[in-house]
């Protein structure tokens, strides 16, 4: 009679742990933080080499949450975005629904994967433009304060991580790359400006766009985006930005909950 075999894994860290394999070892993945990352150093380059030249002077901090808004944030729309929505494309999601059967836990495993990884780039792809456009701009614009610095790339860090947790929740529930996509999209960008011009400048700052670059700028800056002082504090945006991401995951796990595969 054979001794029974301990059976070690499964569970919520048996699926992040198989996420996280999934996550890495996909080109898509890999291309998305390259492109983010030369995106946002091409920009501080260009943004720095105008230093020089323009009389409208701007701090490093300045110049990367403008590469990290303007442009690398679109790189991490794609990431997280393609890391739900690719399974559905390519029928994996079958595979993935029976190796865990228990579809939240599949949404808070890859919750749990997209979240440290996408932090963990706002805040270096953050510090990476600051330092470049620091470097070349040798002197001119604005200096960057320790305070200044640190807020913009934590901020940048929590909001690229939630912006990811925004997009996988919006994924789950579309199923669609190009949906989710034009979804977010349009909350990030052109949903702020069509409230402004409806009368409701005031809502700005509580749509996860806005939101999220209020949390890079210290409290009582204005915002480069909107050019007006954030009504909160750096954390509020943030909160804010959870709030929206909670959101989107909730209504996504309904969705996988209640629909087939």
């Amino acid at each position: 009679m054979t001794a029974p075999v301990e059976v070690r894994g499964g569970g919520l860290p048996g699926a992040v742990a198989a996420e996280w394999t999934k996550f890495w070892s996909v080109r898509a993945t890999w291309w998305c933080l390259a492109a983010g990352t030369a995106l946002m150093l091409c920009y501080g380059t260009l943004s720095a080499i105008a230093q020089r030249l323009g009389d409208e002077p701007q701090g490093a901090h300045t110049i990367a949450l403008g590469g990290g808004f303007y442009l690398a944030q679109f790189a991490v729309i794609a990431l997280a975005a393609l890391f739900v929505t690719s399974e559905y494309a390519g029928g994996g999601i079958r595979s993935t629904l029976l190796w865990t059967p228990v579809r939240s836990r599949v949404v808070l495993a890859k919750a749990a994967v997209l979240a440290p990884v996408l932090f963990t780039y706002g805040v270096l792809l953050s510090c990476a433009g600051m330092a470049l456009a620091t470097a070349v701009m040798d002197g001119h614009g604005l200096p960057t304060s320790f305070e200044a610095g640190f807020t913009t790339a934590s901020g940048m860090g929590g909001y690229f991580a939630l912006l990811g947790l925004l997009c996988a929740g919006i994924g789950w529930a579309l199923r669609s790359a190009a949906g989710t996509l034009v979804s977010v999209i349009v909350l990030l960008v052109p949903l702020p400006l069509i409230a402004a011009s409806l009368g409701l400048p005031e809502a700005m700052p509580y749509f996860p766009g806005i939101a999220g670059v209020n949390a890079m700028v210290e409290a009582g800056q204005p915002n480069p985006i909107t050019m007006t002082a954030a009504p909160y504090a750096p954390w509020v945006g943030l909160v804010i930005c959870a709030a929206w991401a909670a959101a989107a995951l909730l209504a996504g796990a309904a969705v996988l909950r209640r629909r087939d595969a």
